[in-house]
């Protein structure tokens, strides 16, 4: 009996560490994974809230691409939006993470402010901005007339919403701001004090030193700007509900009213999943051009074709 002891201790030292993880397991199988399978299936059915649920195979998607204006206007507003968004959202947090990683007093006190944003609720920022934009009180409108310029109505004009909604985006950029401080952080000082000996100036450092070694940060802010810029929908619900005139009708809010408007769930299943082949195409084209531009500290790149070349020659010899 005392010989079977040891055997019983070790079966359950493996189970014990299965046990402490897994609530976070049975979250995600029945919060994450679940739904996510659940979506597949339906979007093959015409699925109402209220009604007979019906099989209709690839009709959804057939639908969504030759029958549905309001998909490609959408789909091109996303497009526009995360065009102007994605980059500039990098810029941005960039520039304002290259002037906190400075030594000036009180640099704390910025980082909590230019952070502050991002941890407030959409619809508080969206409250925000529609008292900024208002095109009779607006503080921004108040402040070009200062100068003597005649401000638009800027989330009624279908020339400048869109762009009202990219601006608005970018204030609540601040965890990407400390991502990009963070890595900035982790670059060595001896590698700027090299490159100011070879006569490097400012920009030749910034270029040469802190964007290589800040590749690996930019991948990663890209990719997640990405999935915002398609993810975009409270600040336009709030702020101008899709108009004037669809021009920021974005995707995720064609999807978010044919499930809880028009209650066509298995259609809205349909679209998200066309959403998700996208975002990881785009995250895949990404990744892909990564080995062409993205460095590794420690990584040396080699030329594949000069690779094959020392093989075949090392097997000739």
């Amino acid at each position: 009996m005392a010989s079977l002891k040891p055997s019983r201790k070790r079966r359950w030292g493996g189970v014990i560490p299965y046990l402490f993880i897994f609530p976070w397991i049975f979250g995600f199988l029945v919060f994450t994974l679940g739904p996510l399978l659940f979506s597949l299936i339906i979007s093959f059915f015409d699925w109402p809230i209220v009604g007979k649920v019906r099989f209709i195979g690839l009709g959804n998607y057939v639908d969504m691409f030759t029958d549905d204006p309001l998909f490609w206007k959408s789909f091109g507003v996303t497009i526009k939006f995360a065009a102007l968004f994605v980059p500039l959202n990098i810029a941005v947090a960039l520039g304002l993470a290259i002037l906190l990683n400075q030594k000036v007093r009180g640099s704390a006190i910025f980082r909590t402010a230019f952070y502050l944003p991002s941890v407030l609720s959409g619809v508080a920022l969206a409250m925000i901005w529609a008292w900024v934009y208002s095109g009779d009180y607006g503080i921004l409108n108040y402040f070009l007339s200062l100068v003597g310029v005649q401000g638009p109505d800027w989330l009624n004009s279908t020339h400048w919403s869109l762009v009202a909604m990219v601006v608005a985006s970018l204030w609540g950029q601040g965890s990407m701001m400390l991502v990009f401080l963070a890595g900035l952080k982790g670059i060595p000082k001896d590698l700027y004090e090299s490159a100011s000996i070879d006569g490097a100036g400012k920009i030749r450092q910034f270029f040469s030193v802190t964007i290589p070694m800040l590749s690996p940060t930019i991948i990663f802010n890209l990719i997640t700007s990405i999935i915002a810029a398609f993810q975009q929908l409270t600040l336009a619900l709030l702020l101008t509900g899709g108009g004037p005139l669809k021009s920021t009708y974005f995707y995720a809010m064609y999807m978010y009213e044919n499930a809880f408007k028009f209650f066509k769930m298995g259609y809205s299943a349909a679209n998200a999943w066309f959403m998700f082949l996208i975002v990881l195409s785009l995250t895949f084209l990404v990744f892909k051009s990564s080995e062409a531009w993205v460095f590794y500290e420690g990584e040396m790149k080699r030329n594949p074709k000069k690779k094959v070349k020392a093989v075949r020659k090392g097997r000739s010899e």
